[in-house]
């Protein structure tokens, strides 16, 4: 029978693979200049101070969907200092722990910085509505309702992944060769986080498989996008929804089967009766979200169809 750990013996126990992890994500992760990906000549002065051109829709021939989730991906981005303090939280500042959360916020910073410079340069958004929109996205914050330290790693596993698919399919929808290389480039960082964040909680899992399991159920089931919390979120993400750029058939085929895989959640032996609890919940939340998918994308094409025949 497994032993039920404390979050502070999970800490200690999880350092050596933290370390080794970080090792790993150092030896792979590229270095990279966010200037180097703008389109600095594109750029005019903005009506304000200097007396520049006031900034209208059709400077950009960026399609519509593809501006809002440009504008949810960077308003998610912006509220780096709320997810740091976090992590910084739960993992503590001290050790192999304290090195990533350093390492993962300086790199998770350039994702903002590229693609507002992106953006302004290339006038695909109102800069007065974009700063007005960051302004009360980063006053609001972030604060995340995991309480434990296996369901925030549990919750960052998915969240990194989701992130990495929602900024490449941005950059395809934006038919716009810059933007795309933009995002597949902020979409690699994403997906190095990812990996190691999978693998500290698969190391978890075989510490304590009980506890873990309903970790990452409870997080499966309550699963919501850090920027959930931003004015208009409901309304743009179904319109990225609609648009295929994010849906439900994207987050459970793309980002939750593929995680749950790779710790072989339904292969997991050792279980106790509270463990094969969670792993059931798991499995029936999965078959209902496969439902729910399929309805989203019968009516999306039904829809879909309507508008054509207009």
């Amino acid at each position: 029978m497994a032993r039920t750990l404390t979050q502070t013996e999970f800490l200690i126990e999880l350092e050596p693979v933290v370390e080794e992890n970080l090792n790993r994500h150092l030896g792979v992760a590229k270095e990279w200049f966010p200037h180097e990906y703008v389109p600095w000549d594109d750029a005019r002065t903005f009506d304000g101070i200097l007396g520049g051109t006031a900034w209208r829709p059709e400077d950009s021939t960026i399609p519509e969907v593809a501006r809002t989730s440009l504008l949810v991906n960077l308003l998610t981005e912006d509220n780096l200092p709320s997810y740091h303090h976090e992590i910084a939280t739960t993992f503590g500042r001290d050790g192999a722990w304290g090195t990533w959360v350093g390492r993962w916020t300086a790199e998770e910073g350039r994702h903002s910085i590229v693609i507002r410079d992106y953006l302004i340069a290339s006038r695909a958004l109102d800069p007065k509505a974009l700063e007005r929109a960051r302004m009360a996205h980063m006053e609001a914050g972030f604060q995340t309702e995991y309480g434990t330290m296996l369901q925030q790693l549990a919750y960052v596993s998915f969240q990194e992944l989701a992130t990495r698919i929602a900024h490449r399919n941005t950059g395809r929808a934006s038919g716009d060769e810059t933007c795309e290389r933009i995002l597949a480039r902020v979409a690699a960082d994403e997906n190095l986080h990812m990996l190691f964040y999978r693998n500290l909680l698969g190391a978890a899992l075989d510490l304590d498989p009980n506890q873990t399991m309903r970790a990452i159920t409870d997080v499966v089931k309550s699963f919501q996008m850090p920027g959930a919390g931003m004015a208009g979120f409901a309304r743009m993400s179904m319109q990225i929804a609609h648009a295929g750029i994010y849906d439900l058939r994207s987050h459970k085929d793309e980002v939750l089967m593929p995680v749950l895989r790779q710790w072989k959640v339904f292969e997991k032996e050792g279980l106790d009766p509270e463990g094969e609890k969670a792993r059931q919940e798991l499995a029936e939340f999965l078959d209902n979200l496969e439902v729910t998918a399929k309805r989203f994308e019968e009516r999306r094409d039904a829809r879909r169809a309507r508008e054509a025949a207009k």
